[in-house]
């Protein structure tokens, strides 16, 4: 009987068996550290919010969004450049608050897409082989998820910007208020992607997660719609005015034009100093709670 071929690979030492050579090469580099991977990490989770890298399937859905939220802009600079109109139709400011609908699917569906499937198939040991901690991860997902949705709502209105200078609309009048809304964008980044994230955490179910966070965002507008209508109503001038702490958009949108000098689009806005003080207060408090929520969760997950 004849016996089976060895590898080409293999050496046969006398009374010692058979040594084989798998191929491996010995890494003589630079070894990097925590700062490096979780740059790696916050890449590649941006990239896959709008489902580069990822199956076709992983990009409808944010692509689609992208669409949706740049097209009206796209129509009225259009509009603007060809009628050479002498203001530009709409506002940047109101722009965000006009398709809040389309910033929250986007969010309720990339927030889980981030973290849930790795709490689901608990890759969680994985990311933690490496130096890498568990803020890192946090710090991570959360500037990625920060990033993408800043890009959702910065394209839109550079498109308006873009169309506003083909228009040759005063350019001392629109740097301004393009600066005040790309400042209010990330601030309102910043926001959804802490309440998204904590959201999704919570949970390793994506379907889930998705429900959840469209259900929250959403009550928490018609809250704020209701209250502040019924305050308005009842010209309960002050109250209208903090009704704006009740929903993320509302929330940055009192900033903006507390603070930042933007055109308020609200029946009421925050009142004089204090108000917008508060507001700016509010935002700040809800991103640290929000970040400290993440890092409470993830210090509870088990490797």
């Amino acid at each position: 009987m004849s016996t089976p071929a060895e590898p080409r690979s293999a050496a046969r030492l006398p009374g010692q068996g058979v040594i084989h050579d798998l191929g491996y090469r010995h890494y003589d580099g630079v070894r990097l550290g925590r700062g490096a991977i979780t740059r790696a990490l916050f890449v590649e989770s941006a990239k896959g919010a709008y489902g580069l890298g990822r199956s076709t399937r992983s990009k409808v859905m944010p692509l689609l969004l992208l669409a949706a939220i740049c097209f009206p802009a796209l129509i009225i600079a259009v509009i603007a450049a060809v009628t050479a109109a002498d203001k530009l139709p709409g506002n940047y400011t109101a722009y965000v608050l006009n398709l809040q609908l389309v910033v929250m699917v986007y969010v309720a569906g990339q927030a889980p897409a981030g973290v849930s499937r790795d709490l689901r198939f608990r890759v969680m040991s994985l990311y933690l082989s490496r130096p890498l901690e568990r803020i890192d991860y946090v710090v991570a997902k959360y500037a990625a998820l920060t990033a993408a949705t800043f890009a959702l709502m910065a394209l839109p209105l550079t498109i308006l910007f873009v169309g506003a200078l083909l228009a040759k609309l005063p350019v001392s009048e629109q740097v301004p208020d393009y600066l005040r809304s790309i400042g209010g964008a990330f601030l309102t980044a910043l926001v959804l992607a802490g309440i998204g994230l904590v959201i999704a955490a919570v949970t390793p179910r994506r379907g889930l997660g998705v429900a959840a966070i469209i259900a929250v965002l959403a009550v928490l507008a018609g809250v704020q719609g209701a209250v502040q209508g019924i305050a308005d109503h009842e010209n309960q001038d002050t109250f209208a005015g903090y009704a704006g702490l009740f929903s993320p958009f509302t929330l940055v949108h009192g900033v903006q034009s507390s603070l930042l000098g933007a055109e308020n689009q609200l029946p009421e806005g925050p009142p004089g100093a204090l108000g917008g003080a508060v507001f700016a207060a509010v935002v700040v408090g809800v991103v640290a709670a929000c970040f400290g929520a993440l890092l409470v969760r993830y210090r509870r997950v088990s490797i």
